[in-house]
Protein backbone atom coordinates (compact mmCIF):
# COMPACT_ATOMS: atom_id res chain seq x y z
CA UNK A 1 0.00 0.00 0.00
CA UNK A 2 1.26 3.78 -0.78
CA UNK A 3 0.68 6.71 1.03
CA UNK A 4 -1.78 7.51 -1.96
CA UNK A 5 -3.94 4.54 -1.09
CA UNK A 6 -5.19 5.83 1.51
CA UNK A 7 -9.06 6.02 1.04
CA UNK A 8 -11.19 9.80 0.97
CA UNK A 9 -13.02 8.59 3.78
CA UNK A 10 -10.42 7.23 6.13
CA UNK A 11 -10.01 10.55 8.19
CA UNK A 12 -13.72 10.76 8.50
CA UNK A 13 -13.59 7.25 9.80
CA UNK A 14 -11.09 8.57 11.95
CA UNK A 15 -12.82 11.45 13.46
CA UNK A 16 -15.92 9.24 14.01
CA UNK A 17 -14.02 7.34 16.60
CA UNK A 18 -12.10 9.75 18.06
CA UNK A 19 -15.48 10.67 18.65
CA UNK A 20 -16.68 7.97 20.43
CA UNK A 21 -13.08 8.15 22.91
CA UNK A 22 -14.30 11.61 23.50
CA UNK A 23 -17.84 10.70 24.51
CA UNK A 24 -16.52 7.68 26.89
CA UNK A 25 -13.97 10.06 28.41
CA UNK A 26 -17.27 12.46 29.18
CA UNK A 27 -18.86 10.38 30.81
CA UNK A 28 -16.66 8.71 32.85
CA UNK A 29 -15.24 11.86 34.20
CA UNK A 30 -18.86 13.07 34.91
CA UNK A 31 -19.33 9.84 37.36
CA UNK A 32 -16.14 11.03 39.32
CA UNK A 33 -16.71 13.31 42.58
CA UNK A 34 -13.64 15.78 41.88
CA UNK A 35 -13.31 19.55 43.02
CA UNK A 36 -14.56 22.35 40.76
CA UNK A 37 -10.80 23.90 40.36
CA UNK A 38 -9.17 20.38 39.56
CA UNK A 39 -12.54 19.38 37.60
CA UNK A 40 -11.32 22.43 35.42
CA UNK A 41 -8.35 21.69 34.72
CA UNK A 42 -8.62 18.35 33.56
CA UNK A 43 -11.57 19.05 31.53
CA UNK A 44 -9.24 22.04 29.71
CA UNK A 45 -6.57 19.56 29.17
CA UNK A 46 -8.56 16.41 28.46
CA UNK A 47 -10.40 17.84 25.87
CA UNK A 48 -8.15 19.84 23.92
CA UNK A 49 -8.12 19.06 20.39
CA UNK A 50 -6.17 16.07 19.59
CA UNK A 51 -5.78 13.00 17.52
CA UNK A 52 -6.58 10.64 19.68
CA UNK A 53 -4.21 8.18 17.67
CA UNK A 54 -3.60 5.89 20.55
CA UNK A 55 -7.33 5.26 21.46
CA UNK A 56 -8.54 4.65 18.52
CA UNK A 57 -5.91 2.21 17.95
CA UNK A 58 -7.33 -0.02 21.02
CA UNK A 59 -10.22 0.65 19.27
CA UNK A 60 -9.36 -0.65 16.22
CA UNK A 61 -7.87 -3.33 17.30
CA UNK A 62 -10.39 -5.02 19.21
CA UNK A 63 -12.67 -4.40 16.12
CA UNK A 64 -10.25 -6.19 14.19
CA UNK A 65 -9.90 -9.23 16.36
CA UNK A 66 -13.77 -9.81 17.60
CA UNK A 67 -15.60 -8.02 14.58
CA UNK A 68 -17.18 -5.25 16.85
CA UNK A 69 -15.72 -2.39 19.50
CA UNK A 70 -17.15 -3.18 22.97
CA UNK A 71 -17.28 -1.09 25.87
CA UNK A 72 -13.97 -2.61 27.56
CA UNK A 73 -12.19 -1.55 24.45
CA UNK A 74 -14.15 2.13 25.29
CA UNK A 75 -13.04 1.95 28.78
CA UNK A 76 -9.38 0.77 27.63
CA UNK A 77 -9.53 3.80 25.12
CA UNK A 78 -10.26 6.20 27.84
CA UNK A 79 -7.47 4.52 30.01
CA UNK A 80 -4.97 4.95 27.94
CA UNK A 81 -6.08 8.41 26.69
CA UNK A 82 -5.50 9.63 30.15
CA UNK A 83 -2.38 8.06 30.42
CA UNK A 84 -1.21 10.23 27.39
CA UNK A 85 -2.61 12.97 28.37
CA UNK A 86 -1.02 13.50 31.70
CA UNK A 87 2.58 12.51 30.16
CA UNK A 88 1.93 15.37 27.75
CA UNK A 89 1.04 17.69 30.99
CA UNK A 90 4.04 16.74 33.02
CA UNK A 91 6.33 16.67 29.95
CA UNK A 92 5.45 20.34 29.09
CA UNK A 93 6.28 22.08 32.71
CA UNK A 94 9.41 24.16 32.55
CA UNK A 95 11.40 21.34 34.63
CA UNK A 96 11.10 18.79 31.67
CA UNK A 97 10.31 20.23 28.68
CA UNK A 98 9.25 23.86 29.48
CA UNK A 99 6.33 24.41 26.64
CA UNK A 100 3.73 26.88 26.31
CA UNK A 101 1.29 25.50 24.18
CA UNK A 102 0.17 22.13 23.29
CA UNK A 103 -2.75 21.11 20.68
CA UNK A 104 -3.05 24.61 19.45
CA UNK A 105 -3.67 26.17 23.25
CA UNK A 106 -1.94 27.13 26.46
CA UNK A 107 -0.61 24.39 28.15
CA UNK A 108 -1.91 23.52 31.49
CA UNK A 109 0.39 25.19 33.58
CA UNK A 110 0.07 28.28 31.41
CA UNK A 111 -3.65 28.48 31.65
CA UNK A 112 -3.59 27.20 35.29
CA UNK A 113 -0.40 27.56 37.09
CA UNK A 114 2.36 24.56 37.51
CA UNK A 115 1.16 23.18 40.89
CA UNK A 116 -2.69 22.77 39.47
CA UNK A 117 -0.79 20.84 36.21
CA UNK A 118 1.22 18.69 38.22
CA UNK A 119 -1.92 17.14 40.44
CA UNK A 120 -3.96 17.23 36.70
CA UNK A 121 -1.13 14.77 35.15
CA UNK A 122 -1.30 12.66 38.85
CA UNK A 123 -5.47 12.84 39.04
CA UNK A 124 -5.32 11.38 35.13
CA UNK A 125 -2.71 8.89 35.75
CA UNK A 126 -3.88 7.36 38.93
CA UNK A 127 -8.19 7.71 37.53
CA UNK A 128 -6.58 5.73 34.63
CA UNK A 129 -6.05 2.31 36.66
CA UNK A 130 -8.87 3.30 38.31
CA UNK A 131 -11.75 3.02 36.16
CA UNK A 132 -10.01 -0.21 34.26
CA UNK A 133 -10.25 -1.80 37.88
CA UNK A 134 -14.29 -0.22 38.26
CA UNK A 135 -15.56 -0.67 35.19
CA UNK A 136 -14.21 -3.57 32.52
CA UNK A 137 -16.62 -6.18 32.99
CA UNK A 138 -14.34 -9.29 33.72
CA UNK A 139 -11.55 -9.42 36.53
CA UNK A 140 -9.02 -11.40 34.24
CA UNK A 141 -9.56 -8.64 31.18
CA UNK A 142 -9.18 -5.69 34.19
CA UNK A 143 -5.77 -7.06 35.49
CA UNK A 144 -4.05 -7.81 32.05
CA UNK A 145 -4.95 -4.65 30.60
CA UNK A 146 -3.92 -2.49 33.80
CA UNK A 147 -0.78 -4.74 33.67
CA UNK A 148 -0.32 -3.93 30.01
CA UNK A 149 -0.74 -0.23 30.46
CA UNK A 150 1.26 0.02 33.87
CA UNK A 151 4.44 -1.47 32.05
CA UNK A 152 4.58 0.65 29.00
CA UNK A 153 3.64 3.57 31.08
CA UNK A 154 6.23 2.88 33.89
CA UNK A 155 10.18 3.26 34.61
CA UNK A 156 10.87 0.61 32.15
CA UNK A 157 8.74 2.03 29.61
CA UNK A 158 7.68 5.94 29.04
CA UNK A 159 9.16 7.17 31.65
CA UNK A 160 12.40 5.58 31.09
CA UNK A 161 12.26 6.83 27.74
CA UNK A 162 11.73 10.78 29.00
CA UNK A 163 14.62 9.94 31.67
CA UNK A 164 17.16 9.37 28.56
CA UNK A 165 15.60 11.98 27.02
CA UNK A 166 16.52 14.57 29.42
CA UNK A 167 20.08 13.23 30.03
CA UNK A 168 20.91 13.24 26.19
CA UNK A 169 20.13 16.99 25.72
CA UNK A 170 23.08 18.71 25.00
CA UNK A 171 25.07 15.86 24.17
CA UNK A 172 26.23 14.34 21.29
CA UNK A 173 23.96 11.71 21.15
CA UNK A 174 24.29 8.21 19.18
CA UNK A 175 21.63 6.17 16.66
CA UNK A 176 21.64 3.65 19.82
CA UNK A 177 20.68 5.63 22.57
CA UNK A 178 17.90 8.18 20.15
CA UNK A 179 16.51 4.49 19.74
CA UNK A 180 16.48 3.43 23.25
CA UNK A 181 14.18 6.94 23.53
CA UNK A 182 11.90 6.72 21.35
CA UNK A 183 11.06 2.98 21.27
CA UNK A 184 10.34 3.39 25.28
CA UNK A 185 9.13 7.34 25.29
CA UNK A 186 6.72 6.69 22.43
CA UNK A 187 6.78 2.98 20.84
CA UNK A 188 5.58 1.24 24.20
CA UNK A 189 2.72 3.36 24.48
CA UNK A 190 1.69 2.60 20.87
CA UNK A 191 2.41 -1.42 21.62
CA UNK A 192 0.16 -0.93 24.47
CA UNK A 193 -2.77 0.19 22.45
CA UNK A 194 -2.58 -2.21 20.00
CA UNK A 195 -2.53 -4.68 22.47
CA UNK A 196 -5.10 -3.62 25.10
CA UNK A 197 -7.56 -3.61 22.16
CA UNK A 198 -6.55 -7.06 21.50
CA UNK A 199 -7.01 -8.04 24.91
CA UNK A 200 -10.56 -6.46 24.48
CA UNK A 201 -11.50 -8.62 21.85
CA UNK A 202 -10.22 -12.15 23.04
CA UNK A 203 -7.37 -12.20 20.53
CA UNK A 204 -5.70 -15.28 20.42
CA UNK A 205 -1.76 -15.06 20.82
CA UNK A 206 -0.81 -15.11 17.40
CA UNK A 207 -3.31 -12.12 16.84
CA UNK A 208 -2.08 -10.54 19.76
CA UNK A 209 1.92 -10.43 18.86
CA UNK A 210 1.08 -9.46 15.07
CA UNK A 211 -0.68 -6.58 16.75
CA UNK A 212 1.94 -5.67 18.97
CA UNK A 213 4.51 -6.01 16.05
CA UNK A 214 2.43 -3.25 14.66
CA UNK A 215 1.82 -0.87 17.72
CA UNK A 216 5.62 -1.13 17.59
CA UNK A 217 6.37 -0.13 14.06
CA UNK A 218 3.86 2.74 13.62
CA UNK A 219 4.52 4.09 17.66
CA UNK A 220 8.50 3.94 16.19
CA UNK A 221 7.44 5.47 12.94
CA UNK A 222 5.46 8.17 14.39
CA UNK A 223 8.07 9.50 16.73
CA UNK A 224 10.60 9.85 13.15
CA UNK A 225 7.65 12.25 11.88
CA UNK A 226 7.09 14.40 14.83
CA UNK A 227 10.80 14.45 15.05
CA UNK A 228 10.85 15.60 11.27
CA UNK A 229 7.64 17.48 11.93
CA UNK A 230 9.87 20.17 14.64
CA UNK A 231 12.16 20.85 11.98
CA UNK A 232 9.50 21.33 8.63
CA UNK A 233 6.47 22.37 10.09
CA UNK A 234 4.84 25.62 11.50
CA UNK A 235 3.82 26.64 15.13
CA UNK A 236 0.38 26.83 13.70
CA UNK A 237 0.17 23.40 12.17
CA UNK A 238 1.75 21.18 14.90
CA UNK A 239 -0.10 23.18 18.08
CA UNK A 240 3.14 23.32 19.68
CA UNK A 241 6.09 25.37 19.63
CA UNK A 242 8.14 24.22 16.25
CA UNK A 243 11.85 23.93 16.25
CA UNK A 244 12.26 23.07 19.90
CA UNK A 245 13.80 20.17 19.63
CA UNK A 246 16.80 21.95 17.90
CA UNK A 247 17.12 24.67 20.01
CA UNK A 248 16.96 22.68 23.47
CA UNK A 249 19.62 19.88 22.08
CA UNK A 250 17.82 17.24 21.76
CA UNK A 251 18.04 13.72 20.45
CA UNK A 252 16.08 13.65 17.52
CA UNK A 253 16.23 11.66 14.05
CA UNK A 254 17.05 14.31 11.90
CA UNK A 255 19.85 16.09 14.29
CA UNK A 256 21.69 12.58 13.77
CA UNK A 257 21.00 10.44 10.95
CA UNK A 258 20.24 13.23 8.81
CA UNK A 259 16.53 14.95 7.12
CA UNK A 260 16.92 12.27 4.13
CA UNK A 261 17.38 9.17 6.06
CA UNK A 262 14.65 9.86 8.66
CA UNK A 263 12.24 9.96 5.84
CA UNK A 264 13.39 6.55 4.20
CA UNK A 265 12.88 5.51 7.73
CA UNK A 266 9.60 6.62 8.42
CA UNK A 267 8.44 5.26 5.67
CA UNK A 268 10.50 1.50 5.84
CA UNK A 269 8.76 1.35 9.49
CA UNK A 270 5.16 2.12 7.88
CA UNK A 271 5.89 -0.47 4.88
CA UNK A 272 6.66 -2.80 8.11
CA UNK A 273 3.82 -2.35 9.82
CA UNK A 274 1.53 -2.79 7.15
CA UNK A 275 2.85 -6.10 6.16
CA UNK A 276 2.56 -7.52 9.76
CA UNK A 277 -1.09 -7.35 9.10
CA UNK A 278 -0.96 -9.44 6.35
CA UNK A 279 -2.32 -12.69 7.66
CA UNK A 280 -5.95 -10.17 8.76
CA UNK A 281 -7.00 -10.04 5.30
CA UNK A 282 -8.92 -7.01 4.16
CA UNK A 283 -10.68 -7.05 7.69
CA UNK A 284 -7.01 -4.94 8.88
CA UNK A 285 -7.96 -1.66 6.53
CA UNK A 286 -8.61 0.74 8.94
CA UNK A 287 -4.87 -0.09 10.31
CA UNK A 288 -2.79 -0.25 6.56
CA UNK A 289 -4.39 3.39 6.07
CA UNK A 290 -3.57 4.72 9.52
CA UNK A 291 0.31 3.33 8.89
CA UNK A 292 0.09 5.30 6.23
CA UNK A 293 -1.85 8.51 7.55
CA UNK A 294 0.92 9.04 10.15
CA UNK A 295 3.26 8.75 7.43
CA UNK A 296 1.86 11.52 6.11
CA UNK A 297 0.85 13.41 8.38
CA UNK A 298 1.50 17.55 9.07
CA UNK A 299 0.77 18.61 12.33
Amino acid sequence: MSAEAINSDFYARLQRQAQLVNYALQKLLSFQQISKDLKEAIWYTMFAPGKRIRSVLVLWSCELVSGQINRNAEIAAAAIEMVHTYSLVHDDLPAMDNDDFRRGRPTCHKAFDEATAILVGDALLTLAFEILAEKVDKPSIAVRLIRELAEAAGPAGMIAGQMADLKAENTTGSKEILEYIHNNKTAKMFRSAAAMGAICGRANQQQLSSLCEYGSKIGLGFQVADDILDVSASSEQLGKTAGKDEKVGKATYPAIVGMEKSIKLAQKLADEAVAVLEPFGEKADNLRQLAMALLKRTK
